[in-house]
């Protein structure tokens, strides 16, 4: 009996494998399709066991194929990775101390190249624009512009 039981069980996996089931999907069907049978076999006979479970085992399978189609894929838990794109708290700390420096490092420009390069790299302003507003060539902003990163990226440099 348990002979035949366990070819039957085979039976039925690789008939649920031929219609596109993986291995752990036919498996879980499978043992969906014996509870059932042992529940209906509690109350009345069964006359074929193994056709009982193979057409319960592909009715799950179409079931869980139309469940899939019209709710989208299960995805379980354990399958799911979780990534945290927050920055570590030793970036966040390495960052404020950087900005703490350039802070410092702007301080050290003179007041009119501060200006300059800060409308040029923080409000976006063109050279010309520069040069309208404060009255000098855009040439000499080129060269504040110049200066400053030149400065800043010196001051910078060890850190």
């Amino acid at each position: 009996m348990v002979k035949d039981l366990r070819s039957a069980f085979l039976r039925v996996k690789g008939a649920l494998m031929r219609r596109g089931r993986s291995a752990h999907d036919a498996d879980d069907l499978l043992q969906e399709a014996w509870m059932r049978l042992a529940c209906y076999e509690s109350g009345q006979p069964v006359e074929k066991p193994e056709a009982f479970l193979m057409r319960a085992a592909l009715n799950l399978a179409i079931d869980a194929h139309r469940r899939r189609q019209s709710h989208g894929e299960e995805v379980q838990l354990e399958d799911v990775v979780l990534i945290d794109a927050a920055p570590s708290a030793e970036a966040v700390l390495l960052a404020r101390e950087r900005v703490a420096r350039l802070g410092v490092c702007l301080g050290r420009l003179t007041d009119r190249t501060r200006e300059i390069f800060l409308a040029h790299r923080i409000d976006g302003l063109s050279y010309q624009e520069i040069a309208e507003q404060h009255h000098i060539s855009a040439t000499a902003v080129a060269r504040h512009v110049a200066k400053a990163l030149l400065l800043i990226t010196t001051w910078m440099e060890g850190w």
